[in-house]
């Protein structure tokens, strides 16, 4: 089970419990519990958790106080649960230092650097500008999750993975979201702004989330426009909405990660200050317009850049391409192999497994980095594999998930003279970039070490494969040396088996 603790209101908006919402589903998937603990909250928020069979605990404390990480730590200890997830400007240094020192495990979602310190095991920071000189002051075993690969997305979104979208010529259906809460109002200056484009063929939505205070208003707000407009309040079909559309006005927070992986060309508009670096460095990359803060923002500004993307086919094509391109989906499953540290198991290859193998070996990728890259033929695999099943100094296992899908292979050929095995690892194409590379080395490594003809484990790389250069240093490889083999000039990582 895990704990997560969140907060919305009109200021604090609905982003934090949303991008939450993400991991709760990621991890109910696996079978696994989840509880949030609110001390502030909208009842319509609170409904979408409890229509997920989540649980709410709703604690009556001033947010961030000693007493909200107390009754936090307690919430979590009387239920039996180890990790604690935060989410929250209000969250800050002593209030991890209190988790912690309750023997919990602690992940903290942050956006910009927030506190002085820290001490969670992990520091999630899924925005475009993350980078580690924002975490200098922090344990020396906390791990960070840095960057757009890490951005989580609800379920509701996953279903529409690899959907590609048909850009027309002129852009008339637009989709507006400022947020949960937008406590400025700053939708009332959109849609007056879209007002004075006074054209028929526009088709528009506007998005108010279940914190934001001006949905009456809003309502009066859209009398008389020259074309269909409507407001919908606390949707659940937002994936749909952003499919339908042909370009955005939104916010610079997570809604651009969303808009982002459906394809959808924004223009935003920065509503608060963790929002300025992610609305700057996307507009940079092409992905967005950045109108700049909303104080500033004019509605001829809104509406001449509205009319300059609504006309500008090409420029729709490039922005949907880069977004699609930048966010992939799979940022929850990537937190989830970090967080769930029985996200595989190993079994023992049998004779079945042999075609499953060949595939795997003649994977372009594979192919690149072996030292042999030519491809192996079927008859020359069966032979090699009848010979490694029937060796007793060779180990292979295949790596399922927690629904037994094969992830990859791990093989361990042993030299008991030396007491050492050289190891071999692939994952399967479809699990590549979810982080199970370094987390199979560890759990082979951990096997093979159970045998006492082995002492220490043995890696050959070549110098440029960068990703398993990475993959053995996260399983804790250290650099041996540098040597030729097979004409490659090839880096040797080995581990050692600690005696107890």
């Amino acid at each position: 089970m895990i704990l997560i603790r969140v907060d919305a209101s009109t200021d604090i908006g609905s982003g934090h419990l949303m991008r939450c919402l993400a991991l709760a589903q990621g991890w109910k998937n696996r079978a696994k519990k989840v509880i949030f603990v609110m001390a502030t909250e909208a009842s319509g928020l609170v409904n979408r958790l409890e229509s997920e069979a989540i649980e709410v605990i709703k604690l009556s404390v001033e947010l961030g106080s000693f007493e909200d990480a107390q009754q936090t730590a307690d919430s979590a200890k009387k239920l039996g649960i180890n990790w604690i997830v935060i989410d929250g400007y209000h969250f800050d240094s002593h209030y991890q230092k209190i988790i912690k020192s309750s023997g919990l495990k602690l992940f903290l979602i942050d956006d910009y650097g927030q506190t002085n310190d820290y001490c969670a095991d992990f520091v999630l920071n899924q925005n475009i500008s993350a980078d580690e000189s924002l975490y200098r002051n922090r344990n020396y075993n906390t791990q960070l999750l840095l960057g757009t690969q890490y951005v989580m997305l609800r379920q509701e979104f996953l279903t529409w993975q690899g959907w590609q979208r048909q850009v027309p010529k002129s852009g008339c259906k637009i989709l507006v979201s400022l947020g949960g809460g937008d406590p400025d109002n700053v939708t009332e200056k959109v849609i007056k702004a879209l007002q004075q484009l006074e054209q028929k063929t526009l088709e528009v939505i506007v998005i108010v989330g279940g914190t934001n205070p001006y949905y009456d208003r809003l309502k009066l707000a859209i009398q008389g426009f020259s074309c269909p407009i409507q407001i919908k309040k606390n949707i659940s079909n937002m994936p749909e909405l952003m499919a339908w559309a042909d370009l955005a006005i939104t916010a610079g927070g997570s809604t651009c990660w969303e808009l982002a992986f459906l394809g959808l060309p924004s223009i935003v508009i920065i509503l608060a200050d963790n929002q300025q670096k992610i609305a700057e460095k996307l507009d940079q990359m092409g992905l967005i317009i950045n109108l700049g803060w909303h104080e500033t923002v004019s509605l001829e500004s809104i509406k001449n850049t509205t009319k300059k993307l609504q006309y500008s086919q090409e420029l729709r094509e490039k922005m949907s391409r880069l977004g699609q391109q930048l966010i992939d989906g799979q940022g929850v499953t990537r937190i989830l192999t970090k967080l769930d540290k029985n996200c595989l198991h190993l079994r023992p290859t049998n004779s079945e497994d042999c075609q499953l193998l060949w595939q795997w070996v003649n994977d372009p990728v594979v192919r690149k980095w072996a030292f042999s890259s030519n491809p192996i033929s079927w008859e020359n695999h069966c032979q090699w594999f009848a010979l490694k099943l029937q060796d007793n100094n060779c180990y292979i296992f295949i790596a399922l998930d927690k629904q037994d899908e094969p992830i990859g292979q791990i093989r361990f050929d042993v030299d008991e003279n030396n007491y050492q095995a050289d190891i071999d690892v692939s994952i399967a194409p479809e699990k590549r970039g979810l982080g199970y590379g370094s987390l199979l080395i560890k759990t082979g490594v951990k096997k093979i070490f159970t045998f006492p003809s082995v002492s220490s484990v043995h890696a050959y790389i070549k110098e440029d494969n960068k990703a398993s250069i990475r993959a053995f240093e996260k399983a804790q490889f250290k650099l041996l040396g540098r040597e030729k083999i097979q004409g490659y000039f090839t880096l040797h990582y080995w581990k050692v088996r600690e005696h107890s």
